[in-house]
Order: C-alpha cells, then structure tokens, then sequence
C-alpha cells in the first residue's frame, strides 16, 4: 500500500502530452505511475484536475529568506517547490570575509533582521537553513560579485594571476560545499569591473563541474557595453569555456530596444545551432525592480563600495556627473513615474511613491532624490523598463524558462515589509492566468514544461522536474480556471489561488490554496537529491 495515491488525474511531465494516470508515492518518491487501480493510506481524487511536477525557479535571491522565516510560502502556494538562490552575481550570504561580512551585517541591519551571522563559508550558511527546514527545496549558486569582493574588495581593476587561481579554488571548494551553479551580475559593481576574461578563466570551473552558468548580462540596455554585445558576451563565454550558460531575465530595456526583443531570441537560437548550450528565462512583467544603486548610478560612481560613494556625493562637481547619468537612467524607466520607490526602512513611508512624487515632497527634482535617497540609505526600486510586446515575443520561445528573479516571502512578520515587486509572489500564477488562459500565448503542456522539466534540465537535476518513477514527489494539483494572481504593485503581498495540492517531498503542503503546518523542503547540494 501506498503513502498517498493521486487517482485519474491529468499527468503533464516533461515534452510528452498528457495522460489520465495514476500515481503511487512512498515516502518522499514516486514509486508507481500508471493505470493500475492502487489503494494508499491517503487518496487524492484527481479526475478533471491537472497533475503537474513541483515548479522550479531557476531564478531567485531568497538566499536570506529562510534563514529569516523558514515558513517563507509566497511562492510555495504558487506551486514552486524548488528555488535556485544566488543569481545576479550576488551570494551575498557566502562565502564571506572581512570584505564581505560588513556588506552582509548592513544589509540585514536596513531590514531590521536580527540574525548572529555564525557562518562564513557555504557549509555554515546551508546548514542554517536546512537545520531550520525550509517550506520548499533550495540550492545555491556562487556568485562572482560576491567572490570577486571576497577576494579583491570592490576595487575597478583586473585581478592578477594570483587573484584569479585564488578565485577559482573558491569556487571549487563552494562546489565541494554543494553549490549547483556559478552566476554573475556584470551589470552590478564589483562585477561590472570585470573583463571577459576574467569571467571565463572562471565559468570554466564550472564547466569542469558540469555545472550551470547563470550571468545577468553586462547590459539590457544602452549603457556600459550595450544590450546586444553584452548578450552576444554570454554567448561568447559558453563558445569558449563548453559551459551551460543560462542568460538571466531576458529582456530589452530602454527607448532604443522597445520592440527588439526578438532580436536576442534569434541570438540564441544561432547559438544553440552552432552547438552552444545557451538558454534563458524570463519573468513574466514588464516592470523589474533592483537596488537605488544598482538602477541609478553609473558604476565609476560606486568603487570602492557605499562609504566611497558618499564621499563623492559631497563634491559638487561629481554631484552633477552622476545626476546627469541618473536621467539618463530614470528616462529609459519611462521616466520618473515609472520609478516606484520598493523597499525602503529608513522612511518606509515613501515607499509605493514613484520618483516624480517623492521629488515633489523633497522639494527637488528627481534626479538629486535618488542622490538624497542613497544618501539615507540603499533601497530598492520598482521599474516600469519594458514593453508588454517584447515580454511577449520572449515568453513565447520554447528554450525561455519562467523565474520570478524575486524571493521567497509571506505576508506576516518580517518577510512581509515593503512593498516589493509582486513576482514574489504571482510570477507562475501570471503565468499560467496570463500568457496561457487569457492571451493564450503559449500551450499549457509547453508552460508547464517551463516551469518544470526545462528548469530541471538547465540546472542539471536528474531527479526532479518530471513526473517519473523513482524521482522526488514534487507535486502540483489544480485547475487552470482557478489560476489567479492577486498580488499588484499597490499591495504586493497577496497570495496567489488556484492550487488544490501541492506535494513537496511526498508531504502535503499546501490544501486547498492555504499553507499547512510543517515544512518538508531540502537544502538541495547534489545533482541527484
């Protein structure tokens, strides 16, 4: 006898069409799928239901999440039971250093998180978070901003010889630590300061490992290098490290790019004809959100680190220069309006204001807020950077997984501030309501492959994904018709509707749209877990 049976439910799992089936599960795997009448201690009725694998975010940066709320369950309701942390360049919890440890404390003293920081390698933090047990399964990446300032601090320069040997034995030992991927956020200092070099001579360790490369490109829009160099960059290092590249958030930002999303579709798929292992994944929403410093400085401006920055912010002349950036930044934003002001605890009631009407209350214009912003303290904008036609013609290519690029939160306690971008906790919902009920943009077998099978395959996972004997019983129960998002950009944090069930590690989780008491999820350090 069974654990739990799922009867005659309507089984999607990896590229094949779907079945009426029945499965088995025994503990935490799947140990039967088929047509045979099987008895378990508990059984779900499934008929007119879809039965889908766990969702996969391959894209995330919840890597404090569970360390702060281990119940953390906005995406656990959406039906996501796997998340990939430490994208973007930025593992920003390992490894750590006195270079790193500061910038760590900070960033936890601004959300008001009281958390003795007892780690300072990967193992360390892990086992935090899985001595905790997380609500869904989560692995980690290194990422090379976070290498690079552990290493060499936020210096703009190249590494020598011995600073790159130094960070590739890093990443090796992260990997004997259980990371499952490298990324990097050349958009973002100190990775910005890197040349293409750099990036290979260590994306080839990962290549080594057989492990993913995630990269947030060196740009989306007009800035540094450019949209389109920068993209044809990512292609570049797979061509000469073999690696399995993974490009973050595909999309064009900016006047200039509006419309020419197609464009780094069709990149791709000239790569992936040449034999190159190049994919991506997309969010599907046409406004992003990053940190003030991130999305309105150049990166000559922050060297050195935040204490650097405000020292220049207090000479006139350097003033002006990087204000006149800043426009050009908050213009490719749809301008100041399109600039809504996220997360903000050092006056959180400015937060959910855009640029033009926080300017009006300081009596300025935007450009000198974000400089007056930034001077009180980082913080996080809401970006109106995209057009509903690019994020389209994107989401409608078969090799484009979904990934929120948000994180894991919950609607109480203080996971629950600010007011975040709402794919915390509606990407795969918006998803399946969006891009498949309603525009029906994409087949549902073909999203569900996205959000399932495609994501397990870019990160390498051999046993999850699908819906297969012997693999983990990650297990989703809904109707498309009951798929709603809830959350906006005025009040984020509102939970998703429409799952039925879901499975995480053969536990019920999630009944009838609500969280259930107990955690069943992973730390996730091998390939085969």
């Amino acid at each position: 006898m069974f654990d739990v049976v799922i009867k005659d439910g309507e089984v999607y799992s990896g590229d094949k069409q779907p079945k009426i089936l029945n499965i088995g599960i025994i503990k935490d795997r799947i140990n039967y799928i088929g047509k045979d009448n099987i008895s378990g201690h508990k059984v779900i009725n499934a008929k007119g239901y879809i039965v889908s694998p766990g969702f996969i975010d391959v894209h995330t940066h919840s890597d404090l999440s569970f360390n702060i709320d281990p119940d953390a369950d906005s995406k656990l309701i959406q039906g996501v039971t796997f998340e990939l942390m430490g994208n973007c360049g930025m593992s920003f919890c390992a490894p750590l250093s006195p270079n790193t440890k500061p910038q760590l404390q900070d960033r936890m003293d601004r959300q008001g998180i009281d958390i003795e920081i007892k780690w300072n390698d990967f193992n360390g933090w892990l086992d935090e978070i899985s001595n905790k047990i997380p609500s869904i399964n989560v692995a980690a990446q290194i990422g090379h901003g976070s290498l690079r300032a552990y290493v060499m601090g936020m210096e703009a320069r190249n590494p020598s010889p011995d600073e790159i040997f130094k960070m590739q034995e890093e990443i090796r030992r992260s990997i004997d630590q259980g990371v499952l991927g490298f990324s990097t956020g050349l958009w973002y200092a100190p990775g910005s300061y890197s040349h293409t070099e750099e990036i290979v001579q260590l994306a080839k360790i990962a290549s080594e490992y057989n492990l993913l490369y995630s990269s947030h490109i060196r740009s989306e829009s007009d800035d540094a290098c450019g949209l389109f160099p920068a993209h044809a960059e990512a292609i570049e290092i797979a061509r000469r490290t073999n690696a399995r590249v993974q490009i973050s958030h595909v999309k064009s930002v900016g006047p200039k790019f509006w419309g020419r999303g197609i464009e780094l579709i069709e990149g791709i798929e000239r790569a992936r004809k040449e034999g190159l292992d190049v994919a991506g994944d997309q969010y599907p929403y046409h406004w992003s959100s990053t940190p003030i410093s991130g999305c309105m400085f150049p990166r000559w401006s922050l060297e050195g680190g935040r204490d650097k920055t405000l020292e220049r912010l207090k000479d006139a002349d350097i003033r002006e220069n990087i204000k006149s950036e800043t426009s050009n930044f908050i213009n490719r934003f749809h301008g100041a309006e399109g600039c809504v002001l996220a997360d903000y605890a050092a006056q959180s009631s400015l937060e959910g204001l855009n640029l033009y009407e926080i300017s009006k209350k300081f009596k300025t214009t935007p450009e000198e807020a974000v400089m007056r912003l930034y001077e009180k303290s980082e913080g996080s904008f809401v970006l109106h950077s995209m057009e509903e036609e690019d994020v389209h013609e994107i989401a409608k290519y078969k090799n484009i997984c979904v990934a929120s690029d948000g994180n894991s939160l919950r609607n109480t306690g203080p996971l629950s501030s600010g007011k975040p971008h709402p794919r915390s906790y509606g990407t795969n919902t918006r998803y399946l309501e969006n891009f498949v009920k309603e525009k029906k943009l994409i087949k549902l077998s073909d999203a569900i492959y996205r959000m399932t099978t495609l994501p397990a395959k870019r990160i390498g996972l051999k046993k999850r994904g699908e819906i297969l004997k012997d693999y983990f019983a990650d297990i989703n129960i809904f109707k498309l018709k009951d798929i709603k998002e809830n959350a906006t950009y005025k009040n984020p944090h509102k939970y998703s509707k429409g799952m039925k069930y879901v499975f995480v590690n053969g536990k019920l989780s999630v009944q009838d749209g609500q969280k259930l008491s107990g955690r069943y999820g992973r730390v996730i350090r091998s390939l085969v877990e």
